[in-house]
């Protein structure tokens, strides 16, 4: 074959690279030079063969040849001040329509997506033409295609995605196709931010610690990952410790505008993660995707999307003083859930948005998941202008951000007067009426103002079992339950604080809360309160520059006193890693049935998510996670109980030791600094000699251990042809679980650790993996054995069929037998039955893991038929080639008097074409029920995915099929 010898070195702005640079052979290596002053620079030295670059010069020609493009009249030049341009942009004024002038400013991001990649072929003018048609094409879900910038992952997706990539390759030769077409032709970032436990606490060493344990853990799946980074263009991996994916994504990699090739276009970005929306507070489009998704968006494709509607949230007035931004979004979070906003964007607006900074804004973006929304948007204005500022970009860049948001009516100013634009619905909210709150015990939108904490509590000692109840009887309420805690007395009973947490993105990447929290803790420990000892109680910041201002401005130290030392920085007790509690804590509440509680500055609050012994879970400001932590009770009216008493024997209460609003922002102003930014990023790469010291194969295909436990190559490939094989069938199903409502993505697929004796235990024992390296569902999803065994592994999932019993247990209605989950499934799957799931409203919320979807399909379910599905796992389920189905309005399993001990078989055509979205499906029983449902396969390349068993199988056959 010929070949030609090319040389390419690229310097690049920071977390920039080229849009579709030549992929190297299997020979090729690829080597990250130096990181400096906050750019990138690549060198590749590579043969490449001739047909591979004229392929590639092919591509690169069609994506940027303005001069046959749909819409090159509107391309235009943006000026610079002094001279010169910028570069040149499609100019949505340019267009002379009114209709986009009333647009809401999210879909105008959609619009110019459209417009810019419009081919005729993967998006038409049709397209074009049904987003400025928002007001009319949206109620009526309307399907377009969306091509984001960029994407994001964080590990425990991320591993999962990446290893179905390196399998498409793998696949390729063997269709007699290039492995290269499998390659991202946009820049994807992964941070390594899932992976840290919280074993370690208390201790000035815990984040050394855990990071060591970190590493012995995952060092194989660290290495997947660095191979990756090196074996995949355009894909960049951020080394454990570098913060969680979502502030290192506000604070470095978001661009806002892009400026590629002499082209400005708007920031845009899909991730494997749901609170991928935290960068909707900068004016960047994204929303969380299952990893499938975020391999088709990878590979350049275009990802069909139902033409969302959009929520007006208006906001008026400005905070109270005390009244902190997490109180504001679980106001928030409440109101958007009784409103309705599944499936919608949700933008904001009115002069209250003016009011709040861009952390404040970042808060609500990150919990648009928790409200049900795709995201959460705010328009870029001057303290968008201003964050970027302060958070290193330069002022060139970011005059050029204004610059082409001016040019193309996107930039805002509050206090001008509205423009008339036009939403799905209105929202609206008087800032000053927000009061301090909290949220649980089992739920983010189960508001409780933090006056009625106490009332509000006894209330869920009394309710039945459910989101609001535990059923303790009224004798045992108040029973108190001492122990030795090595040496000292200690005691806790119902109500009691176990372990309290300052994590998650969602509250620490804002320094108002970060630097309340510290003042808290320091007025607290000048007064003489200590947080009992047998609390666990860390500080996981997600970001390393949080860490540098609490420690510059002195309030790490108050933080350390009251036991929240840094323990990571990383997601942590966020996504379930909260570590174990001390063994004499554990006895005391199982042994005595307690309803312990955790406090966590967190967005997720599921039962069984934060910690296995927690059954009381509430979501606080970190100001109010120290304070909960020094009372040692949730059960506690703060108004009128004083959180304990000072050295000097006085009665302290919480607004004695809380700051005021000027205090926080005196801190912040001297303690919050540009340079720490650019410091941080500049050597993020190089901040952890572990990760810098892992050896790498250097080699294009992955180099597969069929004895690894971590990294399994995936079987869903295997004997696959060039044809599809057409949608399945369904006869005479099994039901595997009967399920309620509010079923999260953590039933489905638990991410905690792994317990000896389950299905994953047995596979792991076998495989000779010592117990104590078990580690956890999550560090493992990279291997599918795992990731079956752990489907629905939660031991606080409720499943009908076993008359209300929490746990990872099935009955196999054939013979009545209790088994777990798995083992039920490979029953069924071994005689060759059909297995289908029921579910309440709601199936599928939480994470966006597509592990929720790969699980059940690899236990053999071809069906979920549920009241209602959280969007992404809809998608996720899709994506897999799962049949997702809605009840009826007003209809569920009760209703229709289904029990699960029946056999079910959809009547859903065998030929695609017969078959079109959202149509009435009619499912029968074996016991002469009948009831009809709608097929959730929402657009036409729904169906698409569906006919070829999937996205990954439709992927490798377009591919292929394109490379012949």
């Amino acid at each position: 074959m010929d070949t030609l010898t090319t040389q390419h070195t690229v310097n690049l702005a920071p977390g920039c690279r080229c849009h579709t640079p030549p992929p190297p052979p299997p020979q090729a290596r690829h080597q990250l030079l130096f990181f400096r002053r906050g750019r990138l620079s690549w060198s590749h030295h590579t043969a490449l063969p001739q047909a591979h670059l004229t392929a590639v010069a092919r591509r690169t020609s069609r994506d940027h040849d303005a001069t046959k493009h749909a819409f090159k009249s509107i391309l235009v030049g943006l000026p610079k001040p002094c001279g010169g341009e910028y570069g040149k942009f499609f100019s949505l004024p340019a267009l002379n329509d009114p209709r986009i002038d009333r647009l809401p400013y999210s879909i105008r991001i959609l619009l110019e997506a459209a417009i810019r990649h419009c081919d005729n072929f993967q998006v038409t003018e049709s397209d074009v033409e049904k987003i400025i048609d928002w007001e009319n094409t949206s109620p009526k879900q309307a399907e377009i295609p969306f091509k984001p910038a960029r994407c994001i992952l964080m590990d425990n997706t991320g591993v999962p995605a990446v290893v179905d990539l390196a399998a498409m390759r793998d696949m390729m030769p063997k269709l007699g196709c290039d492995p290269y077409k499998i390659n991202p032709l946009i820049p994807v970032d992964a941070v390594i931010d899932h992976a840290v436990r919280v074993d370690v606490a208390r201790s000035c060493d815990a984040l050394d610690r855990n990071q060591e344990l970190e590493f012995d853990r995952n060092r194989e799946r660290f290495a997947f990952l660095k191979w990756a980074s090196t074996a995949f263009h355009n894909m960049q991996v951020f080394p454990p410790g570098s913060g969680t994916v979502h502030q290192v994504n506000l604070e470095y990699l978001a661009r806002v505008v892009f400026n590629e090739d002499g082209i400005m276009y708007f920031d845009s970005v899909v991730g494997t993660d749901s609170h991928t929306t935290m960068a909707n507070c900068l004016g960047v489009a994204g929303w969380g995707v299952g990893g499938i998704e975020a391999v088709v968006a990878m590979l350049g494709q275009p990802m069909g999307m139902v033409l969302p509607g959009v929520v007006g949230f208006k906001l008026t007035g400005r905070l109270r003083d005390g009244v902190t931004t997490a109180d504001l979004v679980l106001t928030m979070t409440q109101l958007l859930r009784k409103h309705g906003a599944i499936g919608k964007f949700v933008e904001f607006y009115g002069v209250g948005v003016g009011e709040l900074s861009l952390p404040a804004r970042a808060t609500i973006a990150n919990m648009s998941p928790e409200y049900g929304a795709t995201m959460g948007f705010f328009p870029v204005d001057q303290v968008t202008l201003d964050y970027l500022k302060l958070t290193g970009r330069s002022d060139e860049t970011v005059s050029m951000i204004e610059a082409y948001l001016r040019a193309n009516k996107m930039f805002v100013e509050h206090h001008e007067p509205e423009t008339d634009r036009v939403y799905s619905s209105y929202l609206e909210l008087d800032l000053s009426e927000v009061e301090p709150c909290v949220a649980g015990p089992k739920r983010p939108h189960d508001l409780v103002p933090l006056k009625e904490m106490k009332s509000d509590w006894h209330s869920c000692l009394d309710n039945k079992v459910g989101f609001k109840g535990y059923a303790v009887p009224k004798e045992e309420q108040g029973k108190v339950v001492k122990f030795d805690f090595h040496g000292q007395p200690a005691e806790i009973k119902h109500g009691s604080v176990v372990l309290a947490a300052i994590c998650s993105s969602t509250n620490t990447s804002n320094p108002s809360v970060m630097i309340g929290a510290g003042l808290v803790a320091k007025k607290a420990s000048e007064l003489g309160l200590e947080v009992k000892p047998w609390i666990k109680t860390s500080l996981t910041p997600g970001s390393v520059v949080t860490s540098e201002y609490l420690k510059h401005s002195g309030l790490q130290e108050y933080l350390n006193q009251q036991g929240f030392h840094l323990a990571a920085h990383g997601c942590a007790t966020c996504v379930g890693n909260s570590g174990d509690l001390d063994e004499c804590v554990s006895a005391a509440i199982t042994e005595n049935d307690i309803v312990a509680a955790a406090v966590l500055s967190a967005n997720r609050n599921f039962e069984g998510r934060v910690n296995p012994l927690t059954r009381a879970n509430y979501l606080a400001s970190p100001p109010l996670v120290v304070a909960y932590a020094l009372a040692g009770t949730v059960d506690i009216d703060f108004d009128k109980e004083p959180i304990g008493v000072s050295k000097g024997g006085k009665e302290v209460f919480l607004r004695d030791i809380w700051p005021s609003d000027q205090e926080v922002e005196q801190v912040i102003k001297s303690s919050v600094q540009t340079q720490m930014f650019r410091q941080v990023y500049e050597s993020i790469m190089k901040r952890n000699p572990r990760w810098n010291e892992l050896p790498v194969p250097e080699a294009a295909l992955y180099p597969w251990d069929p004895n690894s436990t971590y990294i399994r190559k995936p079987t869903y490939f295997k004997g696959m042809s060039m044809s599809p094989p057409g949608p399945p069938t369904v006869k005479e199903a099994y039901c595997l679980l009967n399920l309620g409502d509010s079923i999260t993505t953590d039933h489905i697929s638990y991410s905690g650790k792994i317990p000896d004796g389950t299905p994953a235990a047995r596979y792991l024992r076998e495989c000779g993996v010592d117990p104590k390296n078990f580690s956890s569902y999550g560090g493992r999803r990279g291997n599918n054995e795992i990731v079956m065994r752990g489907a629905f592994a939660n031991m606080r999932i409720v499943n009908k069929l076993l008359d209300g019993q929490a746990g990872p247990w099935t009955i196999h209605v054939p013979t009545g037998e209790k088994l777990y989950v798995f083992d039920a499934a490979m029953k069924y799957k071994s005689v060759g039955h059909d297995m289908v799931i029921i579910a309440g409203a709601e199936y599928g919320s939480g994470s966006s893991r597509d592990s929720a979807a790969k699980g059940p399909m690899l236990l053999g379910v071809k069906s979920v038929i549920a009241k209602s599905f959280e969007r992404i796992h809809r998608s996720n389920l899709v994506g897999m080639g799962v049949i997702p189905l809605c009840f009826k309005a007003g209809e569920d399993a009760d209703s229709l008097g289904l029990t699960g001990r029946e056999r079910y078989t959809i009547g859903l055509p065998t030929n695609i074409a017969e078959i079109r979205p959202g149509q009435d499906v009619t499912v029968t029983t074996d016991d002469g029920k009948s009831f009809t449902c709608t097929l959730r396969l929402d657009t036409q390349l729904e169906l698409a995915y569906f006919n070829h068993g999937g996205i990954l199988p439709y992927m490798v056959r377009n591919l292929a099929e394109q490379a012949k």
